[in-house]
């Protein structure tokens, strides 16, 4: 027997008589209520999006194929252990049973004229490695590559920060406190492209072995990276850890075999060709090369070199879904540890506490030892100091006394573990925060600015050079509180004169370079492209620079001053969430979105909503959710997403949640006994 409850906010309450067909309800669930989204996760798995969307999706669908997502998906499906395939099987066999009717209700099919297919044994993998083969640092590497090539081997310093789609997320814990019993509390807000539908989906899964709420991936099974089980809680943060490598490929044809030149030589390299249909198109062939390092997943242009990608997921095929289960029966921090030794990528930051006050800081995945070269840039395949030497970092699992923050800042755990790490001011600012008494949402909702090169920049400026327009902007600038506040016109007017300053340092004659060729294809753009590069480090660069940038940072000033007013940051900061715009349902529910919110934050914020600083000031990346776990009461704890609990357009549920997001508030997760009808 089986039934479903709903909370005021639609997020599902399941319970089941056994953990496989809870799972078979949760898979059911997550076609009812995400069929879209959940088909076209499966779909860019197998690298067929194109097929149902357009040639839009031609670039996703030509790496899809190379990097073989949907082939490493059936291998570690092959090699999961039978209770873990089991219970992935039952999953998929409730996406199949709600796939129709989800998809009846989800105007994007009869947009597209796209029918819901079938998932296969291994599809929630490779859902699982869509949310993550771009999560890690090989993108960064193309980068690196490009900018060794056009500034010189010892420009890479001057970038020498996070990539564009990799940090913004915040974890703490506080310990238990004996004197008035409170047991600990976990908290955070992962960061991450925001997705409409959300990324995550808030559950509650509940059978005679656990009762679990958490924030699961539509179309996979279990609660991978945020749950509470009544007993222990965990969060995660992404470790910034430097797990897949690219090697630098010489290829030689012969006919339709291809040899790759290897430390002894020249071998063959597994090669064939794929079609890949296209909606409204001529279908394109697309050729899949393996070399023993990993699938060629571009050519460099400039150098005519193969570029291959080496993964753990693919050299150990397995993904580390034996974890999900134990992870749902944990009850205490240390079976949270046990679980996630089987972990493999993403590689992550993990806070555990449970009831009993215990509280661990763990670094979970797969980390290869290999020569130091690796972690910066695409390596010479031929040359054997190259190769994995065979091991992995071990886990790390230590206890915690006191406050603990995870915020992708360089720390012991994980300094060992990777290359280039956020920023440390989100970390201290939390500290910071905590230490003061502050609660969850004003922690989540912090919108300061650091103190950083920026406004040092600011404070060097002489204003006796400048205008009067531009000298009364400068004092401005110069007393103000640095709030990314939604309704301030000074965070207005320092997101103009930072993007008009941006601008300029694109032409400077240290970075023009960059805008050479860069040799790699379009879907690593925003790894590789010189101005959205240039404005995330921003301030790193004035940092490098120094007194370089005081008269760029002086016209930027006039230039601003002597145009129309910025406006507030709110109205400058628009939401615009990814989607695929397929249905004018959607379009129009993402355009009643911007007018409902005003966002605050900032890339360098603990709110951290992300822009692009001299190419736009909308927000497309940022908090996918936030809760607060509270181990001494769990009806306690809180949590909000960004939309909603359904992916359907029109639904009460859709986008319910929006205005509370923006606002920083939270609402209680599902507590109580579970109640309603039976239902199948």
């Amino acid at each position: 027997m089986t039934h479903v409850d709903r909370d005021t906010w639609g997020v599902p309450q399941m319970w089941a008589a056994d953990v496989d067909a809870l799972a078979r309800l949760q898979g059911r669930v997550a076609a009812l209520d995400r069929a879209w989204q959940i088909s076209v996760e499966r779909w860019r798995a197998e690298g067929r999006l194109a097929a149902h969307v357009g040639p839009a999706e031609l670039a996703w669908d030509r790496f899809a194929r190379r990097v073989r997502l949907d082939d490493t998906a059936r291998r570690c499906y092959e090699r999961l252990d039978p209770d873990t395939r089991r219970w992935v099987e039952a999953y998929v066999d409730g996406v199949n049973s709600g796939l129709a009717e989800g998809a009846a209700a989800a105007p994007e099919f009869a947009a597209t004229g796209a029918a819901p297919e079938p998932w296969r044994p291994w599809s929630p993998l490779g859902v699982f490695l869509v949310q993550h083969v771009l999560f890690s640092t090989f993108p960064n590497k193309l980068w690196h590559a490009h900018v060794a090539r056009t500034l010189g081997p010892d420009a890479a310093g001057l970038f020498a920060v996070e990539g564009p789609a990799s940090s913004g997320s915040n974890a703490w814990a506080l310990p238990a406190d004996p004197a008035t019993g409170r047991g600990p509390v976990i908290a955070g807000d992962p960061h991450r492209l925001l997705e409409l539908p959300g990324v995550y989906q808030q559950v509650r899964l509940a059978c005679p072995e656990f009762d679990v709420v958490g924030l699961a991936f539509p179309g996979v099974p279990g609660v991978p990276h945020f749950g509470h089980t009544g007993h222990v809680a965990w969060a995660v943060t992404n470790a910034m850890a430097d797990y897949q490598d690219l090697y630098r490929e010489r290829l030689r044809r012969d006919g339709d075999r291809v040899l790759v030149r290897d430390a002894d030589g020249w071998t063959p390299a597994a090669r064939h060709v794929e079609e890949i249909e296209v909606r409204g198109g001529a279908p394109e062939t697309v050729e899949v090369i393996e070399t023993p390092r990993g699938p060629v997943i571009d050519h460099d242009r400039v150098t005519g070199e193969a570029i291959a990608l080496r993964t753990p997921s693919r050299v150990e095929a397995r993904l580390g879904f034996e974890a999900l289960l134990p992870l749902l029966r944990a009850r205490r921090a240390g079976d949270v540890a046990d679980a996630l030794r089987h972990w493999v990528e993403p590689v992550n930051s993990v806070l555990a506490a449970d009831t009993e006050g215990g509280v661990r800081r763990l670094v979970a995945g797969l980390v290869p030892v290999r020569d130091e070269r690796c972690r910066r840039e695409p390596v010479p395949a031929w040359e054997p100091r190259y190769r994995w030497r065979g091991g992995y970092l071990p886990l790390v699992d230590e206890p915690v006394d006191g406050v603990a923050v995870c915020a992708n800042d360089r720390r012991d755990d994980v300094a060992a573990h990777g290359a280039d790490f956020a920023p440390p001011h989100r970390a201290r600012r939390i500290r910071e925060l905590l230490a003061e008494g502050a609660g969850p949402s004003t922690v989540h909702t912090d919108d300061r600015l650091p103190a950083g090169p920026l406004h040092r920049l600011l404070d060097r400026l002489d204003p006796g050079r400048l205008d009067k327009p531009a000298r009364a902007l400068l004092l401005r600038l110069r007393t103000w509180d640095r709030a990314m506040a939604a309704g301030s016109a000074e965070a207005g007017a320092y997101a103009a004169w930072r993007a008009a300053l941006a601008r300029r340092l694109r032409v400077h004659p240290r970075l023009r370079a960059l805008d050479e060729p860069r040799g790699f294809d379009e879907l690593f753009a925003p790894w590789t492209d010189p101005a959205a590069r240039i404005g995330l480090a921003l301030d790193h660069l004035a940092a490098r620079f120094g007194a370089d940038l005081a008269g760029p940072a002086a016209e930027a000033l006039a230039e601003v001053a002597a145009g129309p007013a910025p406006g507030e940051w709110g109205s400058r900061h628009l939401l615009y969430p990814v989607h695929l715009g397929v249905a004018p349902a959607v379009t129009d529910a993402v355009t009643a979105m911007r007018q409902r919110v005003a966002l605050a934050g900032d890339n360098d914020c603990v709110l951290a909503t992300s822009s692009v600083p001299g190419v736009s000031d909308a927000c497309w990346r940022g908090p996918v959710a936030r809760y607060v776990w509270d181990l001494t009461d769990r009806a306690a704890s809180r949590w909000i997403v960004p939309f909603g609990a359904s992916g359907r357009p029109g639904d009460t549920h859709f986008a319910d949640q929006l205005t509370h997001w923006a606002a920083g508030t939270l609402i209680p997760v599902p507590a109580g006994p579970l109640t309603g009808d039976e239902t199948t």
